[in-house]
């Protein structure tokens, strides 16, 4: 009798509110993996300690202990163990002036640069080929989006399927900003569309998240 493997689906996220966006969309992303039988975790990366990468250049160092791993030993640590076992991940942010959060940035710079190696051509150093997303959430429209983040956006998915063997996007556009625009400076915005938006639009792209951590936990190695 052949035992299906549960699969493992981790998702991160680098906004700062837990119950959000850019949350709420990875935490449907993790809720249709499950429906599935994946075990799931999410993991705000507010609450680690951990700076960006520090340039010891330990993952490169030829015969080194930690050749193609981080030497940092941080809140990161164990969850790069996590992410050696995983069968999928999925990375969530907010989008801050054309491009991910800060501690998004950081978390990237960590998890990937010590798996790429500076051979000719380079080659990923990470164990298996896996399955990965990327959720980005932003206030702007998908017009102003196309043209100010899509060559970030595109980086991230050609980096990420040279590493880990497999991406996709999702966006959200336009996303309710405030719990209540009467209180903030924000004349800029349509607090009524915004709002119509957030009843309307923001459920569909729910769908999307949900219907992203499904196929991850269905699909087999990329």
């Amino acid at each position: 009798m052949t035992t299906m493997k549960i699969k493992t689906v981790l998702a991160f996220n680098g906004g700062p509110r837990k119950k959000w966006n850019t949350a709420t969309l990875l935490a449907k992303a993790l809720e249709g993996a499950a429906s599935q039988g994946a075990k799931t975790e999410l993991i705000h990366l507010y609450d680690l300690n951990f700076k960006g990468c520090i340039s010891c250049f330990s993952c490169k160092t030829r015969g080194g202990y930690s050749y193609g791993r981080c030497a940092v030993n941080d809140d990161l640590a164990p969850v790069f163990k996590k992410i050696e076992e995983v069968d999928a991940f999925i990375l969530g942010s907010p989008i801050y002036f054309g491009t991910v959060s800060g501690v998004m940035r950081s978390f990237m710079e960590r998890l990937m640069f010590p798996y790429l190696t500076y051979t000719n051509p380079p080659q990923s150093l990470f164990p298996k080929r896996i399955h990965t997303g990327f959720i980005y959430s932003m206030n702007s429209t998908e017009q102003r989006m196309k043209e100010f983040c899509s060559q970030h956006v595109d980086n991230n998915e050609r980096v990420l399927k040279a590493i880990f063997g497999a991406s996709e996007s999702l966006f959200s556009y336009d996303t309710y900003q405030f719990e209540d625009y009467s209180k903030m400076v924000a004349d800029r915005f349509d607090e009524e569309k915004k709002a119509q938006r957030r009843r309307e639009v923001f459920p569909q792209d729910c769908g999307r998240a949900y219907d992203m951590g499904v196929g991850f936990a269905k699909g087999g190695s990329p």
